[in-house]
């Protein structure tokens, strides 16, 4: 389920984010790349900075973790640090997966869902489309910003070379409590005929069945 978030940061919280990373260290993207990944990935990412993690996090994720749209889609049971990463004129990330385990030997973590929020304005910059392979061919992404796209870790993606201007995300990975993608999938598409119903006709028989499968799935696949 490939699924977007149109207003996830707003303008105060984008503005803070971006003048935060004015003043990070970037250094080559290649440093924090698996074998594979090194063969295909230019791009620029934020040096380790806790302090400066920290209050980024606060805003990107603080803001992600309550937005219900992630809550209902992606079910969470663990979210990853953001990576704050930068692509300037001829960079690229060519078609790749992401691990399925990262994290710290006693922190890790499986990758369900792949998150990338956009913080440049998407017309700010030339190219740098990401682009997903689906059930239905590969699908351009291009949002502005402020806004985050959600999609299956065990999707292959990749980054369109950056043609001008400056590129700038946050990427996050979470571990959901439902580790299928069709079943968060359909999981989803119940939530949001409950909570239609529950707003429409919340006495009526049909809502109540509606809550009841919905919970009871949700209990019957979560694995914690």
């Amino acid at each position: 389920m490939l699924l977007t978030i149109p207003d996830l940061l707003d303008s105060n919280s984008l503005e803070g984010v971006k003048t935060l990373l004015n003043g990070a260290d970037f250094a080559d993207g290649q440093l924090s790349a698996g074998r594979d990944a090194q063969r295909v990935k230019w791009n620029e990412e934020m040096q380790a900075d806790t302090k400066l993690t920290v209050r980024l996090n606060q805003l990107v994720l603080g803001a992600l973790y309550k937005h219900p749209v992630f809550q209902a889609a992606v079910m969470p049971l663990r979210l990853s640090s953001a990576l704050f990463a930068r692509y300037s004129k001829g960079m690229v990330y060519g078609q790749h997966i992401d691990n399925a385990v990262m994290g710290p030997r006693d922190g890790q973590y499986r990758t369900d869902v792949s998150v990338t929020v956009f913080l440049s304005e998407s017309e700010a910059y030339g190219g740098g489309e990401l682009l997903i392979e689906t059930g239905y061919g590969e699908q351009a992404v291009k949002l502005p910003a402020g806004q985050a796209v959600l999609y299956p870790s065990g999707s292959l993606h990749r980054v369109a070379e950056v043609t001008m201007g400056e590129r700038l995300v946050a990427v996050t990975w979470a571990q959901s409590m439902i580790r299928d993608p069709q079943r968060r999938a359909t999981l989803y598409d119940l939530y949001l005929v409950k909570e239609t119903l529950l707003r429409i006709s919340p006495d009526a028989e049909a809502t109540a069945r509606a809550n009841r499968a919905y919970i009871n799935l949700y209990r019957q696949w979560a694995e914690l």
